[in-house]
């Protein structure tokens, strides 16, 4: 490759500059998720609303910490900007400090999200691990707020305990509908604990669904998405209709940095979400 061709791949064009620059954001509402998971709500300081696709992230930052790439798990439709966070570092925790009022700044939306439009018409599978719901919440808004254009819909859900259980009252209230067959296991039970114990991925063997007609969404921990997405291949759900979240190392998010390249893939850019087709062969890859 020619220094002129080079100079021209590195360059950054004013729309990317646009992207790289985050607008005046404001908490709305701030709430615990659990023992260390917050949920905040964002809203444009204009007062502006956000399109967005489900699984898209946007770019939060806390002014003189820094930013973090962190999912959007509202319902998809402007009216609510949600971000469920989880304590891991020092941008975490700003985020999780903020209060009502407090300004940040946002860059987004980014990203590939679920694919919506491939699911009608046939049954969704939606598996997730701990915090993995957060970015799946939104397709579950998505899919209730259109549920006649799809086919039997199950949530599969494991959380490391009943107190790490994202979303309870929604839960509950999903089942209650019947719109929604959900399935819960925690890997450590309490005395209270009346469900299932063990691995999400025993879910699978129980589930309900017809093959050649699901499309599959994966969320959670990498180890947990590549034995879910194995399970299900062997339930004889084709590699390209299973869809995996690949949410790691983001940090400009236009694909320019290069921290989130996996395999050929810019995950910011080509993805967070990519079928199992694509992603099977590069997970296989140790380290990478």
């Amino acid at each position: 490759m020619s220094i002129t061709a080079i100079h021209k791949h590195n360059v950054i064009d004013m729309h990317d500059m646009q992207q790289l620059v985050p607008k005046l954001a404001r908490v709305k509402s701030c709430f615990s998720d659990g023992p260390d998971v917050s949920t905040i709500e964002v809203e444009m300081a204009d007062g502006a609303p956000v399109d967005y696709a489900p699984g898209q992230f946007n770019m939060l930052t806390v002014f003189g910490v820094g930013e973090a790439a962190i999912s959007i798990s509202g319902a998809p439709d402007g009216s609510r900007l949600i971000h469920t966070i989880r304590d891991v570092g020092a941008v975490s925790q700003a985020l999780m400090r903020l209060k009502p009022g407090d300004q940040l700044g946002l860059r987004g939306p980014f990203g590939v999200g679920w694919p919506v439009r491939a699911a009608q018409s046939k049954d969704v599978l939606i598996v997730a691990g701990g915090l993995g719901l957060a970015p799946l919440r939104s397709v579950l808004y998505h899919i209730l707020a259109h549920r006649v254009q799809f086919g039997v819909v199950t949530l599969l859900y494991g959380a490391r305990r009943p107190a790490d259980i994202l979303y309870q009252s929604e839960i509950a209230n999903w089942r209650e509908s019947c719109e929604i067959n959900v399935v819960m296991t925690v890997d450590h039970a309490d005395v209270e604990w009346p469900g299932r114990v063990g691995v999400v991925t025993q879910l699978i063997d129980q589930a309900e669904f017809q093959s050649q007609n699901t499309l599959a969404m994966i969320c959670g921990p990498e180890v947990m998405m590549r034995f879910v997405a194995s399970a299900l291949v062997d339930r004889e759900i084709d590699a390209e209709n299973i869809f995996l979240s690949m949410e790691r190392n983001m940090k400009c998010a236009i694909g320019h940095c290069g921290h989130c390249q996996f395999g050929p893939n810019f995950l910011c850019r080509d993805g967070p979400v990519l079928s199992y087709k694509k992603l099977r062969p590069l997970l296989k890859v140790k380290e990478l």
